[in-house]
């Protein structure tokens, strides 16, 4: 039992997959699946409950993911204390960030920002929006990535960037076939909808309104991802960020058509603590998050 494999553990549980828990510690999915096994030889407990689709955490595993979360932030944060007084850029940068930002472009960042500065590694949470600004309150996190970002005294929000929504369906659906849709074109379809409490959820509401439209939602999630495969598996049609569902639509998996209600984007936005030195690792990533797009710097 070493701190590598106490790490390779938080990021499992964290993330809640073993794909997404081993790609942030650059190991195998088989290989972060044994380690967790040996734990639990180790222990003589079952940490992770297997039958279930996604996996669960048994008691004893959110026991252990406490302790073992609590012994690599101290080790860290002393890492980060001794070598705080340097300007190279190395060590572990934080970083909370909502799903469909960071399924579909963290790996990208992660890739080439520790290709430039091979000392440092960013270490991932996939979070709801809510947890994201709760973890960089906290200090469990040194940014935050996340979409519509509220204003906060304690936080300081960047703008990064702005996505176009689009109308989702399957390749088959009569909308599939459209250079683009209006508003009042959803009327009449299945729609499977974000939970309310979502911002994105009131933005989209807000803009279907004052277009006179309504839609008849069959369902709600608080995630994309489980928004597409409704999308997929229910035939029905959703509104979404464009960058969100641009791998679905290259394999054709779910057709996406502009949408005619201008002014309907998803803001993203990157925070970090007011008046906190981020040190020069997480300043760096900060700057290559602003400088760079996946699809840059190719080769």
């Amino acid at each position: 039992m070493n701190l590598e494999t106490l790490r390779l553990y938080c990021d499992v549980v964290r993330s809640n997959s073993f794909s997404l828990g081993a790609a942030a510690n650059r190991v195998s999915q088989s290989a972060a699946s044994q380690a967790v096994r040996q734990l639990e030889d180790d222990l003589g407990v079952r940490l992770i409950d297997r039958t279930k689709r996604p996996f669960g955490v048994t008691r004893e595993g959110s026991v252990f993911f406490e302790a073992c979360q609590e012994i690599v932030e101290r080790i860290e944060k002393v890492r980060a204390e001794i070598h705080s007084h340097r300007t190279r850029v190395e060590g572990v940068v934080r970083v909370a960030v909502i799903y469909s930002v960071g399924l579909e472009d963290m790996g990208w960042y992660t890739e080439r920002f520790t290709a430039l500065h091979s000392r440092a590694r960013i270490r991932l949470a996939y979070l709801h929006p809510d947890e994201v600004v709760d973890a960089v309150l906290s200090d469990r996190a040194d940014l935050g990535i996340l979409s519509f970002p509220s204003p906060h005294r304690s936080l300081t929000a960047i703008p990064w960037r702005s996505e176009a929504m689009v109308v989702v369906c399957p390749p088959e659906h009569p909308l599939a076939g459209a250079t683009s849709v209006s508003a009042a074109d959803l009327s009449g379809y299945p729609f499977v909808a974000f939970d309310k409490s979502l911002a994105i959820r009131r933005a989209i509401d807000r803009a279907l309104r004052k277009k006179g439209a309504r839609v008849d939602v069959a369902m709600h999630f608080d995630n994309i991802e489980t928004i597409k495969q409704a999308i997929a598996t229910q035939s029905c049609v959703s509104i979404l960020p464009q960058p969100s569902v641009r791998r679905e639509v290259e394999e054709g998996v779910l057709a996406a058509v502009p949408l005619e209600v201008p002014g309907l984007v998803r803001p993203v936005g990157i925070i970090h603590r007011r008046q906190r030195d981020l040190g020069p690792t997480a300043s760096s990533l900060l700057r290559f998050l602003q400088d760079y797009r996946p699809g840059d710097m190719v080769g």
